[in-house]
């Protein structure tokens, strides 16, 4: 079997954007192909390294999410960036031969310093978050990488990398391709991409009550003003999660928004109600998973291990192709 290499950033629970962008195509993908998931607890440092305890805390909450939307490490290696110190040493002998103006460029990350106000603070981490996201796939000779279109510049970058290495030092890596998700996009309740760091998140572990009451906040049509102004449904962040959430009644609602029969508060109870009967059960897991974290703990290091031995594989022959094995 082709194989799958995924990440996510240890920066706090999961939300919506992060199931319906990748999580659910993790699932997919996991009964496809040879799927390796992990928890990029070194990413996280990019952006919260001051705040040390959190990332550790932010690690657990990600294992039970994965665990809670039904990943099996019977069918996928689930592990821990951290616990594989090959990515730290891969990720050094690939910025020795990157360009620095293949990193500047970059405007994910260019992004990322505007979204979160780092300007000076960014950090040289930041900068090579990049490299190091290529050293985590092609660690593991991955052929896939799943992700959304904010990702592709990444792993162009990737490929170019891949590249460069095997013209400078002989064949080793596979230059990976996306999979692109089937909703790559998805807004935050104040209509900008949803993110943990702009805090305008619905995450899988809130209650029911948490997401409604941010349901209730999302903005909405902005000229729709009064209960029976006719909506724009395509220019409404409300509308958007009913495209995803609520498909059976979706036409409907653009309908009758369309028409003015249906108002705001109304839809957005709906959505909630649809939302909330689509989680109930991942979130029933989640909590069950949080009352055994020994056997939460147990699968990641057994994947973590098992992760290691690829990727000491790999790093063996880069070193060897690299003439640092040896006398």
């Amino acid at each position: 079997m082709e194989r799958v290499v995924s990440g996510i950033r240890a920066t706090g629970k999961l939300h919506l954007g992060h199931l319906v962008g990748a999580l659910e195509n993790y699932l997919k993908l996991q009964s496809e192909y040879d799927s390796f998931y992990f928890i990029a607890d070194l990413h996280a440092f990019t952006t919260n390294f001051e705040d040390p305890e959190a990332i550790k805390e932010n690690r657990k909450e990600v294992m039970l999410d994965l665990l809670s939307i039904g990943l099996d490490p019977e069918k996928c290696t689930l592990f821990i960036q951290s616990r594989v110190p090959e990515h730290t040493y891969l990720h050094l002998l690939l910025s020795m031969i990157v360009p620095l103006p293949w990193v500047e460029r970059n405007p994910t990350v260019k992004e990322m310093i505007r979204d979160l106000e780092l300007k000076e603070s960014a950090s040289y981490g930041l900068l090579g978050y990049p490299i190091l996201m290529t050293t985590d796939i092609i660690l593991y000779k991955a052929s896939y990488v799943p992700v959304g279109k904010d990702q592709l510049p990444h792993l162009e970058i990737a490929r170019e990398i891949v590249r460069r290495f095997n013209t400078l030092y002989g064949k080793l890596f596979i230059e990976p391709e996306a999979l692109l998700t089937k909703f790559p996009y998805v807004p935050g309740i104040d209509g900008k991409k949803m993110s943990k760091s702009l805090k305008n998140d619905i995450k899988i572990a809130d209650t029911e009550l948490e997401t409604k009451r941010k349901i209730m906040s999302a903005i909405t049509d902005p000229q729709k003003v009064r209960l029976h102004d006719k909506g724009h449904p395509n220019v409404c962040t409300v509308f958007a999660y009913q495209r995803i959430f609520n498909k059976e009644e979706v036409e409907d609602i653009r309908k009758t928004c369309k028409s003015g029969e249906l108002g705001c508060v109304t839809c957005k109870k709906r959505l909630a109600e649809k939302i909330n009967i689509q989680l109930r059960d991942i979130r029933a897991k989640r909590e069950e998973l949080s009352n055994n974290l020994n056997l939460v703990n147990e699968i990641f290091e057994d994947g973590s291990k098992k992760a290691r031995n690829i990727a000491s594989k790999t790093l063996s022959e880069a070193k060897t192709l690299m003439k640092i094995d040896g006398t």
